[in-house]
């Protein structure tokens, strides 16, 4: 017994010394745009940025590439991003979960099928699909009048559309986990399906919810192709006002790399309020 405790104990040892050397070598190049991003521009361009381990007092320390970066629209862009993010995100849950909904626990024909394509869907590069999006946009304009190209619903549209096949898998992976006999005594009290759906399935699926909504707002939040192509340079987001301080030939660096971690404030909230329920939602209908 002793001897098994023993190995135990030398394997959580070991599992820790790895973990805090993936993490030492996963934290390094952002260690090293942050202090980039705190130097002046001549000690950033003369020296590496781990010199100031040896001569922090020797360094010059400066804001100014944090000042350029306000002064340079990056807070007006983070509202963009913000505006695009936000419904891009929501839209797509609301969706999904009343397919995944529908998918579970109502019966109807074909439903095995209909799943498995819109599973399919998955794989579909985005970029494919590009053309015949913007083609659908031109033609709604030509035909209704209402132009989306350049504006925020273009991007809420597509945005929701992609994110829809692995949110729907997501939640319906979850809702099999929820106990049948609890709805099932709903129902038998006279519930309706949107009854139970509202005040007994969306609550219970709050972690899957939770998961899958980290997913989504941070590949939104990071999304340049898709709010370049549908908002466009009239409403700069912050991954497009990142690329245009770097500058032609690269002269803006340090003003990127404070314009990053400028936007890094908002996706570490967001992943940080919503982590107790990642693991579980993701985790949820893995094992049977």
């Amino acid at each position: 017994m002793k001897k098994v405790l023993h190995k135990l104990s030398n394997f959580k040892i070991g599992t820790t010394l790895v973990l805090i050397v993936l993490v030492a070598i996963w934290s390094t190049p952002t260690v090293g745009l942050l202090l980039t991003s705190i130097r002046s521009q001549d000690s950033a361009q003369s020296t590496g940025w781990w010199t100031v381990f040896t001569n922090p007092l020797g360094t010059d320390w400066t804001l100014q590439p944090y000042i350029n970066a306000i002064q340079g629209g990056m807070l007006d862009s983070l509202l963009n991003t913000m505006i695009v993010t936000i419904p891009a995100t929501v839209l797509p849950l609301i969706i999904a979960a009343n397919a995944a909904y529908a998918f579970t626990f109502i019966q109807f024909k074909g439903r095995e099928i209909y799943f498995a394509s819109l599973v399919a869907l998955m794989v579909l590069p985005l970029q494919s699909a590009l053309i015949p999006v913007l083609r659908g946009f031109v033609w709604f304009k030509q035909t209704t009048g209402i132009q989306l190209l350049g504006n925020y619903p273009s991007a809420w549209i597509v945005h929701s559309a992609f994110a829809l096949p692995l949110a729907i898998y997501i939640l319906r992976n979850y809702m099999l986990t929820l106990p049948p006999s609890l709805l099932e005594a709903a129902r038998m009290d006279g519930a309706s399906y949107y009854q139970i759906f509202w005040k007994l399935v969306m609550p219970m699926s709050i972690p899957a919810i939770a998961s899958f909504a980290i997913f989504q707002f941070l590949w939104v939040w990071n999304d340049y192709l898709i709010a370049f192509i549908f908002v466009g340079e009239q409403k700069p987001v912050m991954t497009w006002k990142l690329m245009r301080m770097l500058g032609q030939y690269g002269g803006g660096w340090q003003d990127v790399a404070a314009g990053s971690f400028i936007s890094l404030v908002i996706p570490l909230i967001v992943f940080f309020s919503l982590q107790r329920y990642f693991v579980r939602g993701l985790t949820a209908g893995a094992v049977k």
